[in-house]
């Protein structure tokens, strides 16, 4: 991983995006995608680095990258995970809630105010007595809709100057 990450630096978070052992090039038209790939190519060639040709996909107009799916458009949740929440069951236990959470805390980032609306989380603090309220269904019956109604993420144009915001409050940046 770091020898890709080493090879593959003039180009990453431009054309190129390194997970583990899969790798992205990314470009806005096909004449780019090219360009793009070849460089790539040249890299590996050169540090005598070589790809699985049956694993690789070429011009490709859609994909499903770590759980999202990226296309034209942008990038959006993937729809299989969606669709997972939308039939989770109403949650019995904390336990069931911590799962609930776990799925779809990864997709905050397309839920506007998520920790907000995600008033469920407080029957999974210690000494809190598990009681399933209207104001638990309709925040669980809220999340799983927003996710549904999440928008797609579009990546930055230009050259300006941009801010990003998180919720990682100082945690993990």
């Amino acid at each position: 991983m770091d020898l890709l990450h080493r090879v593959c630096k003039p180009f990453l978070n431009k054309s190129v995006l390194v997970f583990i052992d899969d790798i992205l090039i990314y470009s806005k038209n096909n004449q780019d995608h090219v360009k793009h790939l070849q460089e790539v190519l040249d890299v590996f060639k050169r540090e005598m680095l070589y790809a699985k040709f049956s694993k690789c996909g070429f011009l490709i107009r859609e994909i499903q990258f770590l759980g999202h799916i990226v296309n034209h458009e942008g990038i959006m949740a993937d729809p299989a995970k969606i669709e997972a929440v939308m039939k989770w069951e109403t949650p019995s236990s904390p336990t069931e809630i911590r799962s609930f959470l776990g799925l779809v805390g990864y997709y905050r980032r397309f839920i506007k105010n998520f920790f907000y609306r995600c008033s469920v989380d407080n029957l999974t603090k210690k000494g809190v007595t598990y009681t399933w309220s209207e104001k638990q269904a309709r925040a669980f019956g809220e999340l799983k809709k927003r996710l549904c109604e999440a928008p797609i993420l579009v990546l930055p144009e230009g050259t300006d100057d941009f801010s990003v915001f998180s919720e990682a409050y100082d945690i993990g940046f």
